[in-house]
């Protein structure tokens, strides 16, 4: 069931602001994983996880988050870590993908995402 605490509904609008402006990145690399184009994993935009933490895309049906470094976040290391650690104990597997890799070299970035999805479907 939905919240529709002021939090909740804010944070809902936020996500959907960002599914509007996606950085440069995260639109190249939407690009590949829409249309379930990744070994036919759905995967969406901006969600919004553990009621409060909005990851850039998650599959939902292996609970793979992938955010893409750079962008919006602009955290530092030890910030991207907390929020991986976080994300791993509530059971989400997380990949990083650098915006400039998303940019640079789609390919590369979409093998990583593949791989984290085949390692997930074959156990």
């Amino acid at each position: 069931m939905r919240s529709n605490t002021p939090y909740a509904i804010q944070l809902r609008a936020h996500a959907r602001s960002m599914r509007r402006q996606p950085t440069p990145g995260e639109f190249t690399l939407w690009g590949y994983l829409r249309a379930k184009k990744v070994l036919g994993v759905q995967f969406r935009r901006q969600q919004i996880v553990l009621g409060r933490r909005i990851v850039d895309f998650l599959a939902p049906k292996l609970s793979l988050v992938v955010e893409v470094q750079g962008g919006y976040h602009g955290l530092t290391a030890s910030a991207d870590a907390r929020r991986a650690a976080e994300l791993r104990r509530a059971g989400y597997h997380v990949v990083f993908v650098s915006e400039q890799r998303a940019l640079q070299q789609p390919a590369e970035a979409v093998a990583i995402v593949r791989a984290a999805v085949a390692e997930l479907l074959l156990g």
